[in-house]
């Protein structure tokens, strides 16, 4: 990985946190443009109903996105922080997946699909406790 693309991995992964996926301020598929990092990942988010149980189950997902919004490839899980029920596993991962395949394509705005398109992007979805998300 070349050196400045480590650092974008690296501050996409910081900017995606674990408190990421508390940040709803966006509906499910909103046409307004995305023109952050924050944007993009509150636009996945919007789209991600954990399932009940989930608490504390986290999974971080690689993916690309080209300049108009549609994903590149496949996702990638990198990271996974799950529980002792396998079907509940299932369901959280699944739940990920499906809030991703609901966002996408993102209204992305030409300035920031520019700078996004064909970099690896690292979104934390992390099952807060109770019924927040």
């Amino acid at each position: 990985m070349k050196p400045r693309s480590a650092i974008v991995a690296l501050t996409l992964a910081l900017v995606a946190g674990p408190n990421a996926a508390i940040s709803q301020e966006r509906g499910c598929r909103s046409p307004e443009p995305v023109d952050t990092i924050n944007e993009m990942f509150s636009a996945i988010v919007a789209c991600w109903e954990p399932p009940p149980g989930t608490a504390g189950m986290t999974l971080t997902l690689q993916f690309s996105i080209r300049r108009n919004g549609t994903l590149i490839g496949k996702p990638r899980a990198t990271y996974s922080r799950l529980g002792d029920d396998g079907s509940l596993n299932r369901a959280f991962v699944a739940s990920v997946l499906e809030a991703l395949d609901k966002a996408l394509p993102l209204p992305v705005s030409d300035r920031m699909g520019g700078a996004i398109a064909g970099r690896l992007l690292f979104p934390r979805f992390t099952a807060a406790s109770g019924d927040e998300s």
